[in-house]
């Protein structure tokens, strides 16, 4: 078997208490840093050295695990409302955006 089959046999034999206690956490988890990830954003003098990359790291971290507790609610849970994941998403999605700026201008100033 693949390791892309024994996930999919993993995800299978999960039951809908585990599956939703996953959800849970992952979305939570996904939340708060996103959340971490925003104050960030709006105030960069917390963390002056390394803010865009560390920034940039936790918003790819929150699209990760929102985007994976999705797949996981929509697949193992019936009647799944994820828009708490959603909204880590769409917060993951806006700290990456405004990291990525910052991120981006500084790699210009140095290559000029």
């Amino acid at each position: 078997m693949t390791p892309a089959g024994d996930r999919a046999d993993r995800l299978e034999g999960m039951s809908a208490e585990s599956a939703e206690h996953r959800v849970r956490l992952l979305t939570w988890f996904a939340l708060a840093t996103g959340a971490l990830g925003a104050v960030l954003v709006a105030v960069p003098s917390l963390l002056p050295v390394g803010g865009p990359w560390a920034q940039l790291a936790l918003g790819v971290v929150t699209l990760v695990l929102a985007f994976r507790a999705r797949r996981i609610g929509i697949a193992e849970i019936e009647g799944y409302d994820g828009r708490l994941s959603l909204l880590a998403a769409i917060l993951g999605f806006i700290v990456v955006f405004f990291a990525g700026q910052v991120a981006f201008g500084l790699l210009v100033a140095l290559a000029n």
